[in-house]
C-alpha cells in the first residue's frame, strides 16, 4: 500500500495532460513601500512600470573594496509608493475573484522580509482596506442577492459540500437559533467599530457575466502554520490556551479541563487535493460577517515584538474563501437535489511570515526558534520553486519536496494546475534591507519563470438559462414562496386531541376517525390531480420527442449534403500539399540566410544593450553625485548662515553692552559738570562708601544732636484682618526705610490653597522697573472667597506703590554751601572734585538696566 500511496501525487501531473495543456507563467508583482524617514539612504529605485533596480548601498561598497554593482529586476508589474489599495486590488485580486465567481481556484501570496507591509497589502489599515476586505466586498456584491439560505449548504469533513432540502435547512436553521453558536456571527448584530472602516470600501465592484440560474454560499476558514504545525484559529477552545488558570495561591492550577490549541493534519480527498482536516468553516452572508470572522481569528494569530517590527508575525496565516454554487431545478425555484452538480472553488490569501537574519533582530528563545522554522519554510517553498523551473526547462522528472513543509505541502495542488497563482513581492528600499531585499529579487525572479497549467472550465449543467426570471415572471421567487411541502400540510385539516383519559370515552376516537377520513380524501383527491398533470406532461413530453425526432432528420441530410463538399475539398487540399512541399524547401533556404542575419543582429543587439547599461551606469552615477552635492552645498549653507546669524548676535549684544556703559558714563559727567563746586571739598571716606551712601535730599537737614531715627514699618490699612503676605522668591531685597509689613500674616513664597483657607485677605508683593530704570514695588490687595466646590477664590480690590530713588539720578541742588550734618561731618556729594574721585563700575550685559549693580567706590588720588 505505501508505495501505491507515494506514487499518487507524481502521477497527477500526467494524468491531467499538463503536457498538452495550456500553462500561465506565475504572476510576480512587485510592491515598494513608503520610508519611514524622508531623508534615509535608499537602496530600491523604481525605474519604470516592470523593472525596480537595486544598487548597493554605500555601507556595503566600503565594506567590498568599493564594488559597486547595480541590478535590475522584472516583474508582471511595480507599484510605486504612491499606490493605493484600490489601485493594488484591481490589478492582482479582481481577476482572481472573477475565476472564483466562475468557479476556479486562486491563490495570492504575500512575501518579503520582516516590515515591509506584508500585512498591511492584505489586510490593510483604518480608511484603507487591503486585498483581503476588498475581495469579500467584491463577492457579496455578485452573489449577495443570489445566496441560499443558510444550511442549505452543510460542510463535511471530507473537503466536499452536501445538500440538504429546503425543510432539513428550516429545520436547522431552528435548531441553531435555539441554541445560538458562537461561530456563526449574526447579520443583524451592529459591525465592531475596531474594524468598521477597513470593510467601509467606497469603489463598488462587481463580477462579470454571473449565473443567475444558480444558488452560492460562501464559507471561509482560517488557519495558520506556526513551528510547522497547523493550527485553526476559528476553533473554540474551553479557554484561554496560552495563559494558563490561576489559583487564589497564585500559582498554576493543575486543571483536566485545560485543552491546549490542537494542531491539524493535512489529508488528501478522492480528487487528489490537500486540505486541513477538522478545520473549521463557516457559513456567512455578508462582507461584515466574514471580516468578523476574519477578525476573531486574527486576535489569536501569533505575534511578537523584535528588533524590527513591533509586531512582527511569527506565523504563516491562510485565509480561505470557499464558494459553493448549484444551479436552480426546471422550473428555477429550488435547489437541484444532485450532489454532483455542486461547484466548489476556493480562494486562499496567504500572509506569510517575514524573513529574517537573527543577528538584526536580536532573537533570542522561543522567538530564535519560531525565526528558524520561518526561514525553514521559506526555504522550502523557494526549493520547491527551483525544481519546477528546472523540471520545465530542462525536460526532467525530479521530485519536488514538497513535503518538506506544510506550507508547500497545503498548496502543491495550485502547482500542478488547480488554479492561477499570484505572489505578491513586498520590499523596504531602506538601505539596510539590503542583502534581504537582494535574496527576495531572486526569489521573485526564479518564481516568474515557473508555469502553471491553465485550469479548465468546468460544466455545470445543461439546464435551459433563464429559469430563475421565468419563476420570478410567475409571481415566485426562490426563498420567498413557502415550500410545496409546507402547503400540502397546511391545507391538511388539524388532527384532534388522542389522549384517552375515561374508559367510557366515545368521543375521541370517532373524531380521531373522522378527521383521518378527511385527510385520507384530500390525499386520494391530489393523488388523481397529479395523475392528470401526469398525463398531460407525458403527452407534452411526447410532442417535444417528436419535433426533436424531426430535427433530427434534418440535420442528418444537412450532414451529408456537407460530407459531398468535404470530399470535393479533400482532393484540392491534396493539390495545395503538393504545391506547400515545393514552398517548404525554398523557405528553408530563406531560413537559413535568415538565420545568419539574425545573427548578426543579435551581437549588435548585444552590444547596444551593453552600451545603454554603461550609459544608464553612468547617469544614475551622475545623478547621485548631484544629489550628493546638492545636500552638501545646502548643509555648509545652512551651517554657515546659522554661524553668522550667531556672531551678529553675539556683536549686537557686545556692541549694545559698550553703548549702554558709555551712556552711564555720560550722564555722570553731565550730572558733575552741571553742578557747582563746594567751597571745602572733603575727600570722602572709602568706610563710609562701603557700609552707606548717604541720600541727598532737597529737605533741610536734621538738627544737632536729635536722636537717632529709628527704622519703623509701614503699617498696612487693613491690619485687622488675617491677610496671607505672598512675596516671590525672585524679589530684591530694598533697604527702604519704609517697609510694608502686616502683623498676623502667613508669609508664602509660592500660594497654596491651605494658607487662603485661613485667612481672610490676600496681598501680592511685586517689583518692576521703573521708567527711571530704579525699583518699583507694587502691593496687589485683594478679598478671599470661598467657592461654591469648596475652593478658594481671590478678588483683587487695591494697589499700593512703593518707589525708591537711586542719589545720582537726582537732580542738582542749589550752589548754596550744604548744612553740617548731624555727626559734624559735611556732605559727601555737594561739590564737584569730591563726585568727580567716585568712579562707576556696571557689570556688563547686566539685563537690569540702569541703577541696578552699581558699586560706587572711591577713586584714591595720588599722593
Amino acid at each position: 500500500m505505501k508505495p501505491a500511496r507515494t506514487k499518487t501525487p507524481r502521477k497527477l501531473p500526467v494524468k491531467k495532460g499538463s503536457q498538452t495543456s495550456l500553462k500561465d507563467p506565475v504572476g510576480v508583482y512587485c510592491r515598494v513601500r513608503p520610508l519611514s524617514i524622508p531623508d534615509q539612504e535608499c537602496c530600491i529605485e523604481v525605474i519604470s512600470s516592470t523593472t525596480v533596480q537595486l544598487h548597493t548601498p554605500e555601507g556595503y561598497r566600503l565594506n567590498r573594496n568599493g564594488d559597486y554593482k547595480e541590478t535590475q529586476y522584472s516583474f508582471k508589474q511595480v507599484f510605486g509608493t504612491h499606490t493605493t489599495q484600490k489601485e493594488l486590488f484591481d490589478a492582482v485580486a479582481n481577476p482572481l475573484v472573477e475565476d472564483l465567481i466562475h468557479g476556479k481556484n486562486g491563490l495570492l501570496f504575500t512575501y518579503g522580509v520582516t516590515g515591509s507591509g506584508k500585512t498591511h497589502t492584505m489586510t490593510g489599515s483604518p480608511g484603507e482596506g487591503g486585498l483581503l476586505p476588498r475581495c469579500l466586498d467584491m463577492i457579496f456584491n455578485s452573489v449577495g442577492s443570489l445566496q441560499a439560505k443558510r444550511y442549505v449548504f452543510k460542510s463535511n469533513d471530507r473537503n466536499s459540500m452536501d445538500i440538504q432540502c429546503e425543510v432539513d435547512a428550516l429545520l436547522e436553521r431552528q435548531k441553531r437559533e435555539a441554541t445560538p453558536n458562537p461561530k456563526t456571527p449574526s447579520s443583524k448584530r451592529q459591525v465592531d467599530p475596531e474594524f468598521a472602516d477597513m470593510i467601509n470600501v467606497q469603489e463598488f465592484c462587481k463580477a462579470q457575466d454571473v449565473d443567475e440560474d444558480s444558488v452560492y454560499g460562501v464559507f471561509v476558514s482560517y488557519i495558520e502554520i506556526y513551528n510547522n504545525y497547523i493550527y485553526d484559529l476559528l476553533e473554540e477552545a474551553l479557554f484561554d490556551p496560552i495563559k494558563p488558570k490561576w489559583n487564589s495561591c497564585s500559582t498554576p492550577m493543575r486543571s483536566t479541563d485545560f485543552v491546549p490549541p490542537q494542531s491539524k493534519l493535512l489529508r488528501e480527498d478522492k480528487n487528489h487535493n490537500m486540505y486541513v482536516a477538522g478545520c473549521t468553516e463557516v457559513e456567512v452572508k455578508s462582507t461584515e460577517e466574514a471580516f468578523e470572522v476574519f477578525w476573531r481569528g486574527q486576535k489569536k494569530r501569533r505575534i511578537a515584538n523584535t528588533h524590527l517590527n513591533r509586531e512582527s508575525s511569527r506565523s504563516h496565516s491562510v485565509f480561505n474563501i470557499k464558494l459553493v454554487q448549484a444551479p436552480l431545478d426546471a422550473d428555477g425555484d429550488n435547489v437541484l437535489q444532485e450532489k454532483e452538480q455542486i461547484t466548489i472553488s476556493q480562494l486562499s490569501l496567504v500572509d506569510l511570515a517575514g524573513s529574517e537574519r537573527t543577528n538584526r533582530t536580536k532573537a533570542e528563545g522561543n522567538r530564535l526558534r519560531e525565526a528558524g522554522n520561518i526561514n525553514q519554510s521559506l526555504m522550502t517553498l523557494r526549493t520547491c520553486m527551483e525544481v519546477l523551473r528546472e523540471n520545465q526547462m530542462y525536460g526532467t522528472n525530479k521530485m519536488v519536496p514538497y513535503r518538506d513543509s506544510k506550507l508547500t505541502h497545503l498548496f502543491k495542488n495550485y502547482f500542478d494546475g488547480e488554479g492561477k497563482v499570484r505572489l505578491i513581492v513586498c520590499v523596504n528600499p531602506k538601505a539596510e534591507d539590503y542583502e534581504e531585499s537582494l535574496q527576495v529579487m531572486r526569489f521573485a525572479e526564479v518564481t516568474q519563470e515557473v508555469e502553471v497549467a491553465r485550469p479548465v472550465d468546468k460544466v455545470i449543467c445543461g439546464l435551459t438559462p433563464g429559469r430563475r426570471y421565468r419563476h420570478q415572471a410567475r409571481g415566485g421567487a426562490v426563498g420567498d414562496e413557502p415550500l410545496v411541502s409546507e402547503v400540502v400540510l397546511q391545507s391538511f385539516p388539524p388532527l384532534p386531541s388522542c389522549e384517552i383519559l375515561d374508559v367510557n370515552d366515545e368521543q375521541t376516537l370517532p373524531r380521531l376517525i373522522e378527521a383521518l377520513e378527511k385527510r385520507h380524501r384530500l390525499r386520494q383527491m391530489m393523488a388523481d390531480e397529479f395523475s392528470r398533470q401526469a398525463i398531460a406532461f407525458k403527452a407534452l413530453l411526447q410532442e417535444f420527442d417528436n419535433a426533436v425526432l424531426n430535427k433530427e432528420n434534418y440535420i442528418q441530410g444537412k450532414l451529408n449534403e456537407k460530407e459531398k463538399v468535404i470530399s470535393g475539398q479533400k482532393l484540392e487540399i491534396e493539390q495545395l500539399e503538393k504545391k506547400n512541399k515545393t514552398l517548404e524547401y525554398k523557405m528553408e533556404v530563406l531560413e537559413k540566410t535568415a538565420a545568419i542575419y539574425e545573427e548578426d543582429q543579435r551581437a549588435l543587439q548585444q552590444r547596444l544593450e551593453a552600451q545603454g547599461q554603461r550609459l544608464q551606469r553612468q547617469l544614475s552615477d551622475k545623478r547621485r553625485l548631484e544629489a550628493r552635492l546638492q545636500g552638501m552645498v545646502t548643509e555648509t549653507s545652512m551651517k554657515w548662515e546659522k554661524e553668522c546669524e550667531r556672531r551678529v548676535a553675539a556683536k549686537q549684544l557686545e556692541m549694545q553692552n559698550k553703548l549702554w556703559v558709555k551712556d552711564e558714563k555720560l550722564k555722570q559727567l553731565k550730572a558733575i559738570v552741571t553742578e557747582p563746586k563746594s567751597d571745602k571739598p572733603e575727600r570722602p571716606s572709602r568706610e563710609r562708601d562701603r557700609e552707606k551712601v548717604t541720600p541727598r535730599s532737597a529737605s533741610p537737614p536734621p538738627v544737632p544732636n536729635a536722636p537717632p531715627i529709628r527704622l519703623r514699618h509701614r503699617r498696612s490699612r487693613s491690619a485687622g484682618d488675617r491677610w496671607v503676605d505672598h512675596k516671590p522668591a525672585s524679589n530684591v531685597q530694598t533697604e527702604t526705610v519704609m517697609q510694608p509689613h502686616v502683623p498676623h500674616a502667613i508669609t508664602v513664597s509660592v500660594p497654596s490653597e491651605k494658607a487662603l483657607a485661613k485667612c481672610e485677605k490676600y496681598m501680592l508683593t511685586h517689583q518692576e522697573l521703573a521708567s527711571d530704570g530704579e525699583i518699583e514695588t507694587k502691593l496687589i490687595k485683594g478679598d478671599v472667597f470661598k467657592t461654591r466646590g469648596g475652593g478658594q477664590s481671590v478678588q483683587f480690590t487695591d494697589i499700593e506703590t512703593v518707589k525708591q530713588e537711586s542719589p545720582t539720578g537726582r537732580k542738582r541742588r542749589s550752589s548754596t554751601a550744604a548744612p553740617a550734618q548731624p555727626d559734624g561731618t559735611e556732605s559727601e556729594w555737594t561739590d564737584v572734585e569730591t563726585r568727580c574721585s567716585v568712579a562707576v563700575e556696571m557689570r556688563a550685559g547686566s539685563q537690569l538696566g540702569p541703577g541696578y549693580q552699581h558699586h560706587a567706590q572711591p577713586k584714591r588720588k595720588k599722593p
